[in-house]
């Protein structure tokens, strides 16, 4: 397998080293604003580090800085602190290349230390830390002030904190003092810290007053940031040592979500070895946990000893059209199952194939749930191997839903789901977030743990008959088979009473008992998940393998025991167990709440007005940014780089004249002198562009002419005004070439496919639709068992940088198949007409896709990653190793990530492109990584277990709440720098085809709020597991009126704009009409988006019974409607216009 493997990476790094080849070719021609391939190769995360930072620093290219990272490596481990401190040292103090000054030296020796800690992935060190500024002290004396700015965020908690750590670390090494905060800069800081939190946006994490302050008064750097919001902080205005009163979210950030919630992480490496690196400084963290301490003991109880509590967070945010599928701990809900399947993991969670039907199809495969435990958020996909839901029809009878076909057959029918089913999470997840581990229900992995222990053998323990789950029980003294086991624990000895009451009534014809329909009976055979048909509305009939258990269950002794007065206060399960001959596990275990969050995605990006090129076409584009208007208007106007033809002597907007094909120098410009040949004058530095006015009949022309075109397409969409910092423009010639193609561009230039981002290990290759010998040539040769590829339907581990893209017909958007196919139709058409070479993708059909590079590239990061297509999957997931998606330093708990065609972007990326705000280098691939280090990639993937079966210990420490690290379960962590780190997953759950289940969530589908709503509504009353009329309360309190009243408070305040031209007024004009075009005036804010939730809220009100309070004040919110736009006239409408 080494072999295999080495040979796998080689292929990828050879295709790759090919497609710089040819991007080189490209970009040599003079079209693009470099001359080479922008994006940087990076083996290694110390390549990757280097890479990054040379954006900003271009002379660290070229040192030895990524062998020195190595080598501290080395001495200290990989992604330890220390590292980071003495790179970040050694670079300040300019060992391997010369700086401007001092700060600056200092600066990139922090960034590049801070971009080794957080895996050189993300743009924090760009963006999120914006420098140092040297200030003064009471006595005189010179400090540091770290100037943080919103792209922190990206880092992450803990690589935010070690940056602070690091600044502070070069200030000692350079010999600055210590900061000395004042009384009133203190209590700024808590000032600022709550004004954000309240006024604002939620901080993860709100520290007390106590916390904040203490940290604020002992940090020997000062932490700053750029004002941010509009809003001025609530006190404390006017400090001379800091430069503004607006609130900085940079500095609430790192001092809130960042220092203080990660306090416990960073003294716990201080403490280890601080004192070596002349930190003592940070001693005072060791108090302030105990202030953390005794602040978060405060006013709440104190936690049991054991057990778990009902949590209500993941319900709160409740989104109108988004159903709550379980209560917090509800009997009826999702029921705990540990394990993992192929496509599960890593945040990622499993239901039955057929639960995503009975849901009235609301989870599709990647619909985000938002959870109770053991985490925030999993993304959903399935698994026909746990247990589906359990439903009472309309007629009373009561079915166990175990496939697809049934699910689809029955849904229509459905009165009430009585269980909704397995939902699977494996013990990574329970390891990574620090969850206890908590009882598990009787299923199948433990029964035949238990029947090996006793000796006893079954071929396939999720297919056993009634009469061999007695016998297997019988003869080797081990509990019955879970699926023959009920759910008794919530009744009470009067409802078991009864049920024995109507079974001794029964009458038995063909091995199935027919028994009178009793309300109690009926209630305990519902509730306990027994399935029975009710015949003529007065019997109820149980089938063969329901008679044969419950007559052997409820034997005679039965109700001799339950006569006994001792056994009156126990619970039912305790009570069967004292005279059923066979031991009856608990088949609930616990219970996990559950709502929807995001809906599954997988769509071509898009920027608004949907451009095809980088073009600006100003204001003769018109409302559609078309070319095609400004043809018509003959014209552009807008700020463009210009160029001058070294041959003709022809002003142009391009760097290669369009007339000569000669190289064009660029040309500055200076308010005095005009026009330079060089970048600056007497007066400094030029400026990089100008505003012209171009003949675009003319060149849009001559570039047909140039590309040999006669025809071209009807609508060709550019941008109003490129938003660079030089207003370079991309070459419009691609833009014709992508609106003929229909793909579009993104801000970097290339063309991007966003989707949600979902694990699998293993692929069988009917499931990703690629043919045996094609996946033979990709190096599949053999199953994870080691037996030959011959069968569609074999099992194989998928390799770490294989991707398997969604291909969903399901979906109202196109998948990526489509999109990539079209985009290389593009690339080879852009490399013939464009740069004159030969085409390189060649399709002949969207499955020759396979085989082919990727970059993939996750929001608010900066590492591309090299992914090769290995099929594509009928869902709207994006399906890659758990170590790929890590490596994007995402989990896949809902996240999105994209992918380009590799040679797309190699020729068309340009950080020249990227706005000039902050923040546009993220989500940008400033450097590439071609090679996965498992090592190198973010740490929750080291927690992701590797087992094929779960030992019977787990479930034992699930009984007694114990945490996850009490059992030792292979980790991938165990196999890091071993042979073994990039194959050897197992799975404990398989599945028939992860393509089963809904595709597309109706959530996308149901075209309007009103149809989610009843949608949302109905399924809430269906599950036994919600609370309908919390849900309701939930939907108006935080939906509907919050909505209803900001949009009302903002129609008072709105602007106005043309229809035409799109100019906007802060108050409508006398004229009544657009001064600039004449065109008819909107409103901005309709009525339509005050009143749309007001009729549904009060309905809603009236049907669930809600508090009166609730409903005076909807009453007082029409009021206030009604006061802005009138009263409207009744009108009679039926009953069920809403519910």
């Amino acid at each position: 397998m080494n072999s295999q493997m080495d040979k796998y990476f080689e292929d990828i790094e050879n295709n790759v080293n090919e497609l710089y080849v040819i991007a080189g070719k490209s970009r040599a021609k003079g079209f693009d604003p470099d001359l080479a391939p922008e994006i940087p190769k990076a083996k290694n995360m110390a390549e990757r580090v280097v890479g990054l930072i040379s954006t900003v620093s271009p002379q660290i290219v070229n040192t030895p800085i990524p062998q020195r990272i190595q080598e501290l490596e080395k001495q200290y481990g990989t992604l330890d602190w220390r590292v980071a401190f003495t790179i970040a040292e050694e670079i300040a103090k300019e060992k391997f290349c010369k700086f401007k000054d001092k700060k600056e030296a200092m600066e990139i020796g922090i960034r590049v230390g801070f971009a080794y800690i957080t895996l050189g992935t993300v743009a924090s060190p760009l963006e999120g830390f914006a420098g140092i500024n040297i200030r003064k002290r009471a006595d005189g004396k010179e400090y540091f002030a770290l100037q943080y700015s919103g792209p922190i965020r990206s880092a992450g908690g803990t690589g935010a904190s070690v940056s602070v750590l690091i600044a502070d670390y070069i200030r000692k090494k350079f010999g600055y003092d210590k900061y000395d905060p004042n009384e009133k800069e203190v209590k700024r800081t808590s000032t600022e810290l709550y004004d954000y939190h309240e006024r604002i946006t939620n901080l993860q994490y709100l520290p007390s007053v106590e916390e904040v302050e203490y940290m604020a008064q002992n940090i020997p750097v000062q932490i700053d940031g750029d004002p941010s919001e509009d809003i001025e902080v609530s006190n404390h205005k006017d400090l001379p040592r800091i430069e503004t009163n607006r609130i900085r979210n940079g500095f609430c950030l790192v001092m809130g979500e960042c220092l203080s919630q990660k306090a416990p992480k960073i003294w716990k490496q201080l403490s280890k070895w601080g004192k070596d690196f002349d930190m003592g400084e940070w001693d005072f963290i060791e108090e302030f946990l105990k202030i953390q301490k005794k602040a978060k003991s405060k006013g709440g109880d104190k936690k049991q000893e054991t057990g778990i509590t009902p949590n209500y967070t993941f319900i709160k945010d409740l989104v109108a059209g988004r159903p709550v599928l379980t209560h917090p701990l509800a009997v009826g809900g999702f029921r705990l199952r540990y394990g993992r399947a192929r496509t599960t993991g890593y945040s990622a969670s499993a239901i039955h194939p057929a639960t995503t039907y009975i849901t009235r199809k609301f989870i599709g495969l990647g619909t985000q749930l938002k959870l109770e435990r053991p985490g925030k958020a999993a993304s959903m996909t399935t698994c026909d191997t746990i247990d589906g839901p359990i439903v009472k029809l309309l007629d009373g009878s009561v079915v166990r839903v175990d496939t697809v076909a049934k699910a689809k057959e029955i849904v229509a029918d459905v009165d009430q789901i009585l269980f909704l089913g397995d939902i699977l999470f494996n013990y990574g997840d329970f390891f990574n977030r620090a969850h206890p581990l908590v009882p598990a229900g009787y299923c199948e992995e433990i029964w035949v743990q238990e029947l090996r222990q006793a000796g006893g053998k079954c071929e396939n323990p999720l297919k056993v008959s009634a009469a061999e789950a007695i016998s297997f029980s019988e003869q080797y003294n081990i509990p019955l088979h879970p699926r023959y086991t009920y759910y008794w624990k919530t009744f009470n000895t009067q409802e078991i009473s009864s049920l024995i009451d109507s079974l001794d009534k029964g009458k038995e014809s063909e091995g199935k008992l027919v028994i009178p329909l009793d309300e109690t009976t009926k209630h305990v055979l519902e509730f306990a998940g027994v399935p029975h048909l009710v015949a003529n509305k007065e019997f109820i009939v149980l089938g063969r393998s329901e008679t044969t258990i419950l007559k052997k269950i409820f034997c005679d002794k039965a109700k001799e025991v339950i006569l006994d007065p001792i056994n009156q206060e126990i619970s039912a399960l305790e009570l069967i167990n004292k005279f059923s001959p066979i031991k009856i596990m608990d088949k609930g275990g616990t219970f996990i709440g559950a709502r929807m969050g995001r809906p599954e995605k997988a769509k071509m990006r898009k920027l608004a007005g949907s451009p095809h090129v980088l073009f600006p076409i100003g204001e003769e584009g018109g409302k559609l940014r078309s070319f095609q208007s400004a043809l018509e208007k003959g014209k552009i106007t807008s700020d463009f780089a210009a160029f001058k033809c070294s041959k003709c002597g022809k002003k142009t907007v391009f760097s290669i004249c369009e007339d000569c094909g000669v190289k064009a120098e660029r040309i500055h410009f200076c308010k005095i002198c005009g026009e330079l040949k060089k970048d600056e004058c007497q007066h400094g530095p030029g400026r990089p562009y100008t505003n012209l006015e171009i003949d675009i009949k003319t060149l849009f022309g001559t570039l047909l002419k140039n590309m040999g075109l006669n025809v071209y397409p009807d609508l060709i969409k550019g941008v109003k005004g490129t938003s660079n910092k030089e207003h370079i423009a991309e070459h419009l010639s691609k833009g014709i070439l992508r609106a003929m193609h229909e793909v579009n561009v993104n801000k970097d230039g290339t063309t991007r496919y966003d989707m949600t981002q979902l694990p699998i290990t293993h692929f069988k290759p009917k499931e990703v639709g690629t043919d045996i010998e094609k996946l033979k040539s990709l190096g599949y040769l053999q199953d994870y068992k080691g037996k030959d590829l011959v069968d569609e339907n074999q099992i194989l581990e998928l390799r770490p940088q294989d991707v398997i893209l969604p291909a969903c017909l399901d979906s109202p958007d196109e998948g990526a198949d489509f999109v990539l196919e079209r985009t290389a139709h593009f690339v080879d058409d852009m490399l013939q007409k464009l740069y004159g070479l030969d085409p390189y993708y060649k399709l002949d059909s969207k499955k020759d896709l396979v085989g082919h590079l990727v970059l993939a590239l996750a929001p608010h990061t900066s590492a591309g990653i090299v992914g090769r297509i290995v099929g594509f999957s009928k869902t709207q997931g994006f399906f890659a190793h758990p170590m790929l998606h890590a490596a994007t330093r995402r989990d896949c708990d809902g996240d999105e990530a994209s992918v380009s065609l590799l040679l797309d972007c190699l020729i068309n990326f340009s950080r020249r492109y990227l706005p000039s705000s902050r923040g546009s280098t993220q989500d940008a691939p400033l450097v590439l990584t071609y090679k996965l280090v498992p090592s190198e990639v973010d740490d929750m993937f080291f927690d992701i277990d590797r087992a094929f079966e779960y030992p019977l210990e787990l479930y034992k420490a699930g009984e007694e709440y114990k945490q996850p690290w009490d059992i030792k379960i292979d980790q991938a962590i165990n196999h890091l720098n071993t042979p073994e780190e990039y194959f050897g997953y197992g799975f404990t759950h398989d599945t028939d085809d992860i393509n089963a289940g809904v595709r597309c969530s109706s959530y996308k589908t149901l075209p309007s709020m009103q149809e989610k709503l009843t949608e949302q509504m109905r399924l809430a009353d269906q599950i036994r597991a919600v609370d309908a009329s919390d849900v309701a309360r939930l939907v108006i309190e935080r939906h509907f009126l919050p909505d209803t009243k900001g949009n009302l408070r903002k129609f008072s305040q709105q602007q106005f704009r043309c229809v035409q031209c799109n100019e906007k007024y802060r108050r409508p004009p006398l004229i009544g009409k657009c001064i600039k075009c004449g065109g008819k005036i909107l409103f901005t804010i309709s009525e339509g988006s005050i009143v749309k939730y007001l009729e549904p809220a009060i309905s809603l009100a009236e049907k669930y019974n809600l508090p009166s309070y609730l409903k005076q004040t909807l009453e007082l919110t029409q009021r206030r409607v009604e006061g802005v736009f009138g009263k409207e006239k009744e009108k009679q409408v039926g009953l069920g216009k809403w519910f």
